[in-house]
Formats: C-alpha cells, structure tokens, sequence
C-alpha cells in the first residue's frame, strides 16, 4: 500500500484552512458559510474540512466534482456550448456563500494538453462576470477565498518525487508538525506584516529586479501611487510572498523564468518575456509557447498586475512541486520573485476599493484582465527600490528582505 497522509495532518490542515485562511487569516465566524470546491480525488481530507467548520459554527455547501471532465468538455463542446455562461447559478453561488475554499489536486497534471488553447481562452472570458461578482463582494469586506494542495502519485510524479517527499514539502509548508499550526501562522503573519509595514513607509516609486549569476533579468517595475505591499493574510496555503500590484503601464525591461509553468493542463518551459511601456513586446518558450501567446493575446494579459518576493527565512518548501500554488512560494537557496500577467489585485490600494470606479483604476494604472498568471524565477537576485526622495535602497538579496 503507498503513502497516505495521517489523520493528523489532515485535521490539523483543514484546521488551518478553515480557522486562520479564511476571512483574511481570521477564519470564519459562527453562522458562515462556507463553499468547498474539492475534487475526486483529494476525498480524504473532504470529512476533515466540513468537520472543521461545524466545529467553528459555520455552514458548509459542497462542490465535489469527478475527474476527467475538463478535457471531456473541451474535446466536445462547440462554439456555443464553449460560450455557455450558467449566470443565475454563479451569482447565487457568490451571494449566499462568504467564503470560497478550494482544493487543488489531480489525477493527470496534463489533462488539457493538446487541447486548442483558443479553447480555454473562450472559456477564461465568458467566466469574467463571474469573477467580477467575487472581487466587488471581496473589495467590501463580505468574502474570502483560499486554496490548499492535496498531493497525488501522478502530481508527485510530474515533480520528480515520490509521494510521501511529496506530502513532506506540503507538511513542511504549512507547517502540520507544529503542535498547533494555527498559532504558528498567526506567528508567521506577524513577522511577514513587520516587513510590509517597512516597505509601505518607504515611499517606492520602482523597483530594479536583475540576477546576480546571470543577464536573465534586467526588469524594471514601476510601483506608482496609492498602493500598498500584502502578505501573510491566509489567501492561499502556503502564503509567504510579499506583494504589490503595481503601475500596470511603466513595467520595462526582460526577463527570463528558470521555473516552468503549469497552466491550462499543460506545462510552459523557458518563459522569455521583453516589456516596453507595461507591454509584453517579445514572448517566448522552449515549450508550450503556443499556450504563453494564446493567453497573452487576451485583454490586458500583455501587461502585469502583481510582482512578488519571497523571503527564505520564512518558507520550508525546498523543491520544485509543479504547482504554482508551492512553486510562487518556494524558499529554496535563494527565495523566489514572481511577476503575474494579468489582473490585479484591488485590495493593494491604499482607499477603500469598493468606492473606487472603473475609470479611477484605469487612471490609476491597475490592470483588469480574466486572466491572472503567476511565472517564477528562483534565480539569485537583487531588487533595488527608487525612492520618492530621489535616493535608493537594496531591499532584497540572496533571497533575504533587508529593510
């Protein structure tokens, strides 16, 4: 019989998910509902998870969905199927439910692969009221979402592990050695937050991204006006990134990605990206690369909506797990910094986002696209801010903040 997780872990993860993700590292409240999105074959922790929210007295409405049927829809679907946009049930979805949890697991990694990446890319599209529907109840205070990671042979295998070195690095991530791994995250956050508030008081107006062993970045990001760092605030399991959507329109410079994608059911391989004036110019990969053009001819997805640092000191996960949810997450030797081409994320502004309108973001340079994609570098790196004053700092190196 192969590896499986323990009881404990799985209590103790649901825990996590459900008492201190949620609700922006809070977790849910007494009379709350909560919507599970769990897949067939991440079952084993489904029990824990409901368990979790009886217990802190919220509700639980749950999506268990069979394996397979993504690619099913895709080989059969026609233009108008492809088109379908279920908007009743979505937008009673939204309504009634205070919080998203999702799972991400699988049984075949690469289930789209060969699928017509036009195809996807309809179906990115016509969900975009529905995404909308969660940022605007987000932006209120009203709802919150987070993701964890249920490891599976076939996932274990396309990160070159087996499954139990798998789980470790998710047991390790997340901390479920801890006698109680909720405090330890709370603990964390804290220390996370103390970085955030130094670099909020610093008044950044760019920052210089560029490798120390190699010309594969040289990138230039520009921060602008009322915008805030985030992190540590329970959206995603594991969260060690710290965070900024910045200036959509001043992003110049390339930068090449030593970590591949996983994306649409299929796998992107040496990412090459050139931007000029916030736009990607030059795009390419040594595999996939029909997949990287398909979604950056979508609106707005020739532009980045979050640039991200990891700091070492916080995260245990050490190697490659083919999932972005670990891999934008990764400590390794020398941290990581990811770059998002996409949508950004609203609650980086310093105001209240709900009373902000479509036009101010757009003034304001804060992309909106359906599309949110996250790509890694784990390479040395240093990152120099520009300040407001005219001088500047090193803010990170060697996969360490030094502020």
């Amino acid at each position: 019989m192969g590896y499986a997780p323990s009881k404990e872990v799985l209590e103790k993860y649901a825990d996590v998910l459900v008492n201190f993700a949620l609700n922006q590292g809070k977790g849910i409240r007494k009379g709350e509902i909560v919507f599970l999105q769990i897949p067939e074959c991440a079952k084993p922790i489904l029990k824990f998870l409901i368990r979790a929210v009886l217990k802190a007295g919220g509700n639980c409405i749950v999506d268990y969905s069979p394996e397979g049927l993504a690619k099913e829809f895709y080989d059969n679907a026609d233009e108008k199927q492809l088109n379908f946009f279920p908007d009743k049930f979505l937008k009673g979805k939204v309504e009634q439910a205070g919080h998203f949890l999702s799972i991400i697991s699988t049984i075949n990694p690469r289930e789209l692969q060969g699928i017509n990446p036009k195809k996807i890319m309809i179906r990115q599209k016509v969900f975009k009221p529905y995404m909308e529907w969660r940022n605007e109840k987000e932006n209120k205070g009203k709802f919150s979402w987070t993701l964890g990671l249920y490891g599976t042979e076939p996932m274990a295998k396309e990160a070159g592990l087996d499954l139990e070195e798998y789980w470790n690095q998710i047991i390790k991530a997340c901390y479920l050695r801890e006698k109680n791994p909720v405090e330890k995250w709370k603990s964390v956050s804290r220390e996370i937050n103390e970085i955030i508030l130094k670099l909020n008081k610093m008044s950044i107006e760019k920052v210089h991204i560029k490798t120390l062993d190699s010309d594969n970045i040289n990138l230039i990001v520009g921060i602008g006006k009322n915008r805030k760092w985030l992190g540590g605030r329970g959206n995603n399991i594991p969260s060690f990134e710290i965070f900024i959507s910045p200036d959509c329109r001043i992003t110049t410079g390339r930068i090449k990605f030593n970590q591949p994608l996983y994306r649409y059911g299929s796998l992107v391989k040496g990412i090459s990206l050139e931007f000029k004036n916030g736009k990607v110019v030059k795009a390419s990969a040594k595999s996939g690369e029909n997949i990287l053009k398909e979604m950056i001819k979508v609106e707005n997805a020739d532009k980045i909506g979050e640039f991200s640092l990891t700091d070492i000191k916080f995260s245990k996960i050490d190697k490659f797990m083919a999932e972005t949810l670990f891999d934008e997450n990764i400590g390794g030797n020398y941290g990581n910094s990811h770059i998002a081409l996409g949508n950004a994320y609203k609650d980086s502004y310093t105001g209240n986002p709900s009373k902000v309108s479509k036009a101010k973001w757009k003034e304001m340079g804060y992309n909106e696209s359906v599309i949110h994609t996250d790509i890694i570098s784990t390479e040395n790196k240093e990152v120099t801010a520009f300040l407001e004053d005219g001088s500047r700092k090193v803010i990170y190196r060697n996969g360490h903040f030094l502020i």
